[in-house]
């Protein structure tokens, strides 16, 4: 297994993927309720293993070192599908010692839809993302309460360019905390 210049010295003890469909569900006025489909949101690749030997705890700190590193990076795995990925946790499961390491760890794939991963959920009320043009792109994080009209009204835009920018969103008087818009 391969991130960014980082070749494990063998494979992880245990790799698991998970795919995720981002979907809203809105309660419907006298009971029910009616489920949205907000598409297919990235994956999550999460694994374990060890270091062993003379310099297992040389290699944990290689491997942290990594981790580090800003940015997204290609995550090769000799079964699953290649990935473009952050690496967003890594921590150590039992006390190190020098010969024997035990870890976890987890990337994100970063799909590339609408310029990609650009803010961890539930932290940041907006993000900014770099085109290939050099523009910057804004994104707003929907909070409770929020309305695609004061999103608009907030950030300086027009409602019908906001609706224009965001066709992910096929109400738009239906939009949901946790849910990524695009202002500009």
């Amino acid at each position: 297994m391969q991130f960014k210049n980082y070749i494990w010295p063998h494979n992880p003890e245990t790799y698991s993927v998970t795919w995720r469909r981002r979907v809203a569900v809105q309660e419907a006025p006298f009971g029910g309720a009616c489920a949205q489909e907000l598409g297919q949101a990235y994956r999550v690749m999460r694994g374990e293993g060890t270091f062993a030997g003379a310099d297992a705890y040389r290699e944990f700190e290689k491997l942290a070192a990594v981790f580090e590193e800003e940015g997204p990076g290609l995550l090769t795995h000799p079964v699953w599908r290649t990935a473009r990925a952050y690496f967003v946790s890594l921590r150590l499961t039992e006390e190190p010692t020098p010969d024997y390491v035990r870890y976890a760890f987890e990337f994100w794939e970063d799909s590339g839809h609408g310029g990609g991963l650009t803010a961890v959920a539930g932290t940041a009320q907006t993000a900014q993302a770099e085109t290939a043009s050099g523009e910057s792109t804004v994104y707003h994080t929907v909070r409770r309460g929020d309305t695609l009209w004061g999103i608009a009204k907030r950030y300086g835009v027009t409602l019908r360019s906001l609706i224009a920018a965001n066709p992910q969103i096929k109400n738009p008087n239906l939009i949901y905390p946790g849910e990524q818009v695009r202002v500009k």
